[in-house]
This record gives structure tokens, C-alpha cells and sequence, in this order.
């Protein structure tokens, strides 16, 4: 009988693995972006000076935005602060496509991107935290 019940939990194991991988890889694209974005912020600001001049932003609230990111980013990879981390780039990503709404620009790539990043971020936390899997039971 402990036979049966063990060959039924090796593809139960083997789909949390997978789950598992799958979440730590949306992670990584996740925190990928965001320190690419927070990064260019900090030390190539004239590389997005025209989206900032399109969204109505100033060039020099790149020194704040860039640290922000970043900190978001950080946050979001350490297993212990990620719940926070997830939160607070939801809420940047959230920001980013309110600009673009309010500008007119409904469905343009940057905010299909935000709203694929935001996504990724939570579905990357759903699949590598089981506490948030605990609270939202999707997966069964």
C-alpha cells in the first residue's frame, strides 16, 4: 500500500519542481527588467528622455524613480521581503500605465508590457511561494 502512495506522489513532486522552476524563472524576468529599467534611469537618463518628455515626467526624477526600481527589484528577489516586493512593483507598474492611459496611449507596448510584468510578478510569486498558494488555492 506505501508503494502505491509513494509512485502517486513522484508526479505530485515532480509538478511542484516544475511549478517551482517556472515561478523562479517569471521572477528572474521580472527582476531582470526592473534593474535594466532602474539602471538606465541612474546612469543613462538621455536614453528615455523622449518617453519621459511623452508621459510628462522630468528628466530629473530619474534620480529618484532609478533608486525605486531598484530597491523594488531587490525586494522582490529576497525570498523573506518578496510578498513587500511584489506589492510595491505593482504599484510602480500600476503608475506606468496610468501615465500612458492618461496620455492617450491605450494598449501601447509600454503599458502591455507593465501589465505583462505585473502579471509575471505575482504569477512568479504564486508559483515559487506555497504561502501565497495557501491564501489563493488555484492549483490543486
Amino acid at each position: 500500500m506505501s508503494e502505491i502512495m509513494n509512485l502517486h506522489q513522484v508526479p505530485q513532486t515532480m509538478t511542484l519542481h516544475r511549478v517551482l522552476w517556472a515561478g523562479r524563472m517569471m521572477s528572474a524576468i521580472v527582476v531582470i527588467a526592473l534593474v535594466a529599467d532602474g539602471t538606465i534611469q541612474l546612469f543613462a537618463p538621455a536614453q528615455i528622455a523622449g518617453m519621459l518628455q511623452e508621459t510628462g515626467f522630468a528628466m530629473d526624477l530619474t534620480r529618484v524613480v532609478g533608486p525605486i526600481v531598484l530597491t523594488c527589484a531587490i525586494l522582490y528577489a529576497i525570498p523573506a521581503t518578496a510578498v513587500l516586493g511584489a506589492i510595491l512593483v505593482t504599484g510602480f507598474l500600476g503608475g506606468a500605465i496610468c501615465a500612458h492611459v492618461r496620455i492617450g496611449e491605450l494598449g501601447s507596448p509600454p503599458e502591455l508590457i507593465s501589465l505583462l510584468l505585473g502579471a509575471m510578478t505575482w504569477g512568479g510569486l504564486y508559483a515559487r511561494d506555497p504561502r501565497i498558494r495557501a491564501i489563493l488555492p488555484l492549483i490543486r
